[in-house]
């Protein structure tokens, strides 16, 4: 047992004012702590009165990681009692600044693993020393290329990792304790990183592509070799790598791309949401997405299956889709489709006009999409003119702008609500508050792939799954898509992110028990729910 300044310097095990007499005693804290002792809940009111009196939300999260690098439980416990004010000062939007930062203000290297492309062979020994004798369930790794909005950045993105795991915990109650936030280093082609002095990582351009597949190939055999039951999550990684590695281990280990599958699920639950408001079925909509990307590939594959699964043939559902991009509407005889764009690119000879169509206005006003999807990162791309078209033929449209962080967004929620005069069925990829028009309320319902993902991992974890199948993909979705209130006024197609530990484990249920159905389940799960219940971590001391 660690004793002294090497317990209070333990993240996971300090309690800070909270050790009582008889520990302090104990553990050799007499006279290094000051002598009054608090319990968790008086820490936590104080901890929350100094982040109100923060000016900004910058402020706010370099306090709060402060707290997360001394004390997880305590940081845990705060969050939890505060999930829905904090989570974009904690991850997304907040976190931007701090993964352009990172460097700048690095003091504790937070438990993650930083693995160098430079040194292959020291591989195992970084994942040893930053697990520290842990045994891991989860892996959030990066590779750093394509984050959020704002690009490469290297060594810096290491910060999405530890984001990403602040909300497993936070929402799915995953023990931090079982978790490691992992940064591939392969280089940067930000030139301004790899000229900064101060930066911490590469200071080279990316690698070339066998050098760098072989970096991960030997980045994943590793982690399942140590760590025998995790679930490998990746995040944020280029357009060009994403989808191969994502194919390349599905069929192996229980692995999952937020990037490509949770954006997927949250706009899939989403749109299910918006039709059982509208009454509408999937089969009668006509699908467009701008911004063909990673993401935007990612949602349309999982509408498509989600189409497949309800009963159309391959031919039938494809037909409902169409991809916008850079280039205008995507056709299948242009030589830079990506391969994911390739299975959704339509033929010019179903259009009398094919060669006008290289805008997003002149696709919509062409094809009358009845559901726009926004993933392009191109802020007010979602005109008025554009909204009221689309708006023109159909009842109810679906419109979610989901780019962010907010100054990227498509278009907002009141902006939507005004040009539809109240019928959009509108989620927005950042935080929104609900919209005052014409004597309705709407409550805005946020795209965070929060409310998917941590349940997600919740349940894939509790259950001991050996893979994660597109039957518990979509599972998660309708779970979450099944709980809004079709007959409320205003109603949101997503649930609120302030009750995301309840929804959390409403997802987790449906994953295990579709583990189980499919007999991948490795862990006793006769009981489900008392299963996943088993593995959920508590923030107390």
């Amino acid at each position: 047992m660690k004793t002294g300044y090497d317990l209070l310097n333990d993240p996971f095990l300090n309690k800070g004012t909270a050790f009582t007499e008889e520990e302090r005693a104990k553990y050799g804290l007499v006279g290094i702590l000051p002598p009054t002792v608090r319990t968790i809940e008086e820490q936590a009111k104080e901890v929350y009165e100094n982040i109100e009196e923060k000016a900004s939300a910058s402020e706010k999260r370099h306090y709060l990681m402060n707290i997360f690098s001394r004390n997880r439980t305590l940081f845990f416990h705060v969050f939890k009692q505060h999930v829905a004010e904090l989570m974009p000062i904690i991850y997304d939007p907040g976190i931007a600044e701090s993964i352009r930062e990172y460097s700048k203000f690095l003091i504790t290297p937070q438990n993650a693993a930083y693995l160098s492309v430079d040194h292959p062979e020291q591989m195992e020994e970084a994942i040893r020393n930053a697990a520290a004798g842990r045994d891991i369930d989860l892996i959030v790794v990066t590779d750093a290329e394509a984050i959020l909005g704002i690009g490469d950045w290297g060594s810096n993105g290491v910060s999405i990792s530890i984001g990403k795991l602040m909300v497993y915990t936070g929402a799915a109650g995953l023990d931090p304790k079982r978790v490691l936030p992992v940064v591939l280093d392969a280089g940067t082609n930000r030139q301004s990183l790899i000229g900064d002095s101060g930066y911490v990582g590469l200071h080279h351009k990316r690698v070339d592509d066998a050098t760098y597949y072989a970096f991960v190939d030997k980045f994943v055999a590793l982690v399942e070799k140590m760590f025998p039951r995790l679930y490998l999550h990746f995040e944020d990684f280029g357009r060009g790598h994403a989808a191969k590695l994502l194919d390349k281990y599905v069929h192996q280990y229980p692995v999952f791309n937020d990037d490509i599958e949770g954006t997927g699920i949250i706009c899939l639950a989403g749109i299910l949401g918006g039709l059982n408001i509208s009454g509408e079925k999937l089969a009668d909509q006509t699908y467009m997405c701008f911004g063909a990307g990673t993401a935007g590939c990612g949602i349309a594959k999982r509408i498509y299956q989600e189409m497949l699964d309800q009963g159309l043939s391959e031919k039938d559902a494809r037909d409902h889709f169409y991809l916008v991009d850079r280039q205008g509407l995507l056709f299948d005889d242009m030589d830079d489709l990506t391969p994911e764009q390739k299975p959704f690119a339509r033929k010019r000879s179903e259009f009398s006009n094919a060669a006008e169509l290289t805008s997003l206005e002149a696709a919509v006003k062409a094809i009358h999409p009845t559901i726009l999807v926004g993933t392009s990162t191109k802020g007010g791309a979602f005109t008025e003119d554009i909204v009221k078209e689309m708006a023109a033929h159909t009842k109810r449209p679906i419109i979610f702008p989901i780019s962010n962080p907010t100054e990227l967004a498509e278009a907002t929620a009141a902006d939507l609500i005004r040009w539809t005069d109240g019928r959009a069925l509108v989620a927005t990829g950042v935080p929104s508050a609900p919209v005052e028009y014409k004597g309705v309320s709407y409550e805005i319902g946020q795209a965070n792939n929060a409310l998917i993902y941590p349940g997600l991992g919740l349940g894939v974890i509790a259950s001991g799954a050996k893979l994660l199948t597109d039957e518990m993909i979509s599972v998660a979705a309708h779970s979450i898509g099944g709980i809004v209130d079709p007959g409320e006024a205003g109603a949101a197609v997503l649930p609120p992110v302030s009750k995301l530990d309840q929804f959390s484990e409403t997802v987790a249920f449906a994953v295990a028990r579709e583990a189980k159905e499919e007999g991948l389940n490795r862990n006793d799960c006769t009981d489900v729910e008392a299963c996943v219940k088993s593995f959920k971590w508590e923030p107390v001391y």
